[in-house]
């Protein structure tokens, strides 16, 4: 075995990647990861203590969940970018702990390892997932980092537009400190992955205030699918304040600013949409990729995480760029922000003006938009709907898409829906039935787009306020039901922060978390109702008869 990683849905034969990665990573590059998150574990435990004494470090906040959000699936595929992180962190560890005078008697490996450059690899091996022996330990563990790694992510996009909360980054390294411990029990783990939920809930909020507080509340909003006349740039990824640069950075260069797949709900608010020259949203999910940017013509931008990397005889290669937590070897990477002054995109720009236009692949409008200040907008008109039974069900199919075939349930569940039901939807889930004529009742589209998954948050606010507005106890009361496709670790903190919200009966699909061990996924089952799809038919007899 030269690598073990099941953090994704896809991971092989769900079980797990233990030769290359299905995402596209290699064996060297899976354990670099490991290693940065073994010297990440370190510096939690040190800032932790620093942080008791009253003297945190604001540098190891920052590292933790840029070392968090690197080794997530999809965002980082950079060999030498990851081993210089490790570097940073083994020095930045030392140096915390020099400032915390904790004796390295009593701590763990992760804080008191410091091996050359040259053992980085027979270290990594021996610190990955396989480190802890007891199945359902070790499964509980990856449980809680997973969804550590989600909540990374949103608090780094909050971070990018200066919202910061210093008790996410307490829980976070204290959970991370937790996860070292070899005498941690069950249930104290099972608590911890509740208490990251709650946390997770805080997390979502705070980037939700952070991108209404820079750009506004979403809007609803048609966006083109076609392809204009003039060159382009396509960006990826979920970080707002990058495509807010460059779209700036863009006005009146003659240059078409185009999302793909992630950034999408980019045209929803106000303060992005200003710009004239943000064209539309060319091509379909992340993993459709591979064809999309062949007949794009100019170059792309990732902005964090969702890169396939591209075949050998790919003609975009050279036409990829990275940025922030993303990226790609062979791929030119944008550096961070110095000084308060904005990333450069003039190299980008200056590609782009030398491109073709993009081919266009096809036409019309989407609409979304719909988070949660649009849908409470319409609260009075989505009650009376409800309270007439022009409305009888709301379904969540938020979460992720991929590539596997099974995911066509998706897209067939949608189709298949009662014409008197609405889906809610975040997230890359929504491309399996975006473009469906599923049509509106009342003047209420069936599909309500939130946005991505980083726009979760907005599902959740929904629900708790038609919960108030009925007058319920309960939230599982609600007419909703919870049908939810999975793929990476931000689907697995929208997990655990619903069941921190007391949301039950949820289905997760295409297939269960190969990092669940059958006694834990029996906990899961058996105290909050998660469960699997089946069919379409199946399953939506079992959820209208709810």
């Amino acid at each position: 075995m030269s690598m073990f990683c099941y953090q994704c849905q896809e991971t092989a034969k769900g079980t797990g990647c233990t030769l290359v990665g299905v995402c596209g990573k290699t064996a060297e590059v899976s354990d670099i990861q490991d290693l940065l998150l073994f010297v990440t574990r370190g510096i939690a435990v040190y800032n932790q203590a620093l942080r008791k004494q009253g003297n945190p470090s604001k540098e190891a906040d920052k590292f933790v969940i840029d070392a968090l959000f690197i080794s997530i699936t999809n965002a980082n595929f950079d060999f030498e970018a990851i081993r210089q992180k490790v570097v940073e962190g083994l020095a930045l560890k030392n140096r915390l702990a020099e400032a915390s005078g904790l004796s390295a008697s009593s701590l763990p490996d992760e804080c008191t390892w410091n091996g050359a450059e040259s053992t980085f690899m027979q270290k990594a091996k021996e610190v990955g997932v396989l480190r802890t022996p007891d199945e359902d330990i070790r499964s509980l563990k990856e449980l809680v980092h997973y969804g550590l790694k989600g909540m990374a992510a949103y608090t780094e996009h909050a971070y990018n537009l200066d919202r910061t909360d210093d008790a996410l980054y307490l829980f976070m390294q204290r959970a991370l400190a937790e996860i070292t411990r070899t005498d941690i029990s069950a249930d104290e783990l099972v608590a911890l992955a509740l208490e990251t939920g709650k946390y997770g809930v805080e997390a979502m909020a705070l980037l939700d205030a952070a991108n209404t507080g820079r750009f506004g509340n979403p809007e609803v909003t048609e966006v083109n699918i076609g392809a204009g006349k003039n060159p382009g740039i396509l960006i990826s990824g979920h970080d707002l304040r990058d495509i807010e640069e460059l779209l700036q950075q863009t006005e009146g260069t003659g240059v078409d600013i185009y999302t793909h797949s992630e950034m999408l709900p980019a045209h929803y608010y106000p303060q992005l949409k200003k710009y004239k020259h943000l064209f539309g949203n060319y091509g379909g999910a992340w993993w459709q990729q591979k064809q999309d940017f062949e007949t794009f013509n100019g170059p792309i931008l990732f902005t964090t995480n969702c890169i396939v990397p591209p075949n050998k005889n790919a003609s975009y290669s050279h036409r990829i760029f990275t940025t922030g937590a993303a990226g790609l070897t062979g791929a030119r990477h944008i550096p961070e922000r110095k000084d308060g002054m904005p990333k450069d995109f003039s190299e980008i720009i200056a590609m782009a003006k030398t491109s073709q236009p993009p081919v266009e692949i096809e036409s019309g409008k989407i609409i979304g938009g719909f988070a949660h200040a649009q849908v409470l907008a319409l609260a009075d008109k989505v009650v009376e709907a409800v309270k007439s039974g022009a409305i009888r069900k709301f379904f969540v199919m938020a979460g992720c898409d991929g590539r596997m075939k099974d995911r066509n349930y998706y897209t067939e569940f949608a189709k298949a829906l009662p014409d008197d039901t609405v889906i809610l939807t975040a997230g890359c889930a929504k491309y399996r039935y975006n473009k469906l004529p599923l049509g509106s009742i009342g003047g209420i589209p069936r599909v309500l787009d939130a946005g991505q998954c980083n726009d979760s948050y907005s599902l959740a606010v929904i629900a708790l306020k038609l919960k108030e507005v009925f007058g319920l106890e309960d939230i599982n009361q609600l007419p909703i039901a919870f049908n939810i496709a999975w793929y990476e670790q931000k689907a697995v903190i929208v997990l655990l922060s619903l069941l921190h919200l007391g949301v039950k009966n949820i289905h997760l699909g295409p297939t269960l978390p190969g990092f669940l061990s059958p006694n834990v996924a029996k906990v899961l089952v058996d105290h909050f109702g998660i469960g699997g799809i089946s069919t379409v038919e199946q399953d939506l007899e079992m959820f209208m008869a709810g």
